[in-house]
């Protein structure tokens, strides 16, 4: 049978039996992990892109792993966080998970709900120095079925000298201070703020949170972002577009020079990895000092949480190299060398002292900010519930729909998915 992207995201969101049974009746359970680590095991990663990237996880990374497991080999599945869902249903449908399965915050809940991955001793969570915020999203139903690698946090971050030459002498405390520093900062073809240049559902999901709204319940059944919080996060958008200090169609893709950079842009929503970037890029923006970066903040301050966890495979017949190798991928040396790689924030107090951290001021920022981190997900329907909160919202900023009615209908569509589980 052939399977599209569509069916592949029903057999996630529906949880069709037929699919999953015949996948999740290898080692379920932490204990079946015990025994030698050895065996030929294959790593599924949307990280480490690029030709460093690779170096640093096949040389340095699985390098020590191989000589603390010498019996164990490594291949290695790369592929884009764009493709990874659709990676691991089709393994899932054809009964060939990889071993180990790196994912996104959020998705530990929906494949955790299908025993798709194996639950991991609890006493992992207390191995390294985690923050509890950290660990969080790596649980489902109270048990542990992933450890985090890093995380990319969503932040402002703003031209001091933008500010400087308007006047500007602080950061915004709250929306209405937000909203009128983006109009007196738009001018000349400049727009004053930028949320638009990260992924809209991340984007929203940060103004929920900051506005004191909720996706879900604690338990994931019931929609809890489909209330006033959730349309005046959606509205404050309309409201800069129709400002003219935002505009959705100057926003910039993913890797290119920002409009914080090329000056395009004076504020703009952002992950903690653009200080790489911009060290990469523009370096002479950070030996001059020119940019800055501060917490999203309207009833309460709230900086999103994404990232990348690192989980077992269920049906792995070699559970205990798997969990071996998930292990050593959450060492503080493993998560050290993936930040650094990446710009992204390592999400272990060992690690709060290092010359990285220290350096870039976005992720010290981040992880003096985690009390108010919050993650995405939180339902066992996520996988399904995500892919559709870009296209519902988007016509409420690109048309004339209002903000009002595109929650409301996202909100029928994710009570649906979640009823589907």
């Amino acid at each position: 049978m052939e399977l599209n992207r569509r069916s592949l995201l029903a057999v996630i969101g529906a949880g069709t039996a037929a699919a999953l049974t015949g996948c999740s009746t290898g080692s379920s359970a932490s204990g079946s992990a015990d025994g030698p680590a050895e065996g030929e095991i294959t790593l599924l990663t949307p990280i480490f892109e690029g030709a460093d990237g690779k170096t640093l996880l096949e040389q340095k990374i699985l390098g020590g792993f191989r000589k603390k497991y010498p019996d164990v080999k490594v291949n290695v599945d790369y592929t884009t966080y764009d493709q990874l869902n659709e990676k691991i249903t089709t393994g899932l449908a054809g009964g060939l998970l990889p071993d180990v399965l790196m994912m996104g915050v959020g998705w530990i809940p929906p494949f955790a709900a299908r025993k798709a991955i194996a639950e991991l001793p609890e006493k992992l969570a207390a191995a390294h120095d985690y923050e509890e915020r950290v660990l969080d999203p790596s649980r489902y139903d109270g048990k542990l079925y992933a450890l985090p690698v890093v995380l990319d946090t969503r932040i402002v971050v703003y031209r001091k000298d933008h500010f400087a030459e308007a006047g500007i002498k602080k950061t915004p405390a709250n929306w209405a201070e937000l909203r009128a520093m983006a109009k007196q900062l738009t001018k000349d073809g400049r727009v004053g703020f930028d949320p638009f240049s990260i992924h809209l559902r991340q984007c929203w999901e940060t103004f929920l949170f900051a506005n004191g709204g909720r996706l879900f319940s604690a338990d994931g059944k019931k929609v809890l972002f489909n209330d006033a919080r959730g349309v005046e996060a959606l509205q404050f958008f309309k409201d800069l577009v129709k400002d003219g200090s935002a505009v959705y169609a100057k926003k910039t893709d993913l890797g290119a020079p920002t409009n914080v950079q090329t000056g395009k842009a004076s504020m703009m929503m952002t992950s903690s990895a653009l200080w790489k970037q911009v060290g990469d890029q523009a370096p002479d923006l950070l030996k001059d000092d020119k940019l800055g970066a501060f917490i999203l903040a309207n009833r309460k301050p709230a900086m999103l949480q994404g990232g990348t966890l690192v989980s077992q495979s269920a049906s792995s017949k070699h559970p205990a190299a798997a969990l071996a190798l998930v292990e050593y991928l959450a060492t503080p040396e493993s998560i050290l060398g993936a930040a650094e790689q990446r710009g992204s924030v390592p999400g272990l107090r060992d690690l709060n002292d290092t010359s990285y951290v220290k350096e870039n001021q976005f992720v010290d920022l981040s992880l003096q900010n985690l009390e108010h981190a919050v993650s995405e997900g939180g339902t066992a329907a996520w996988m399904e519930i995500r892919e559709k909160i870009k296209p519902t919202l988007e016509p409420a900023i690109v048309g004339n729909q209002s903000a009002k009615d595109a929650i409301a209908e996202l909100g029928r569509l994710a009570e649906a998915a979640i009823g589907r589980m």
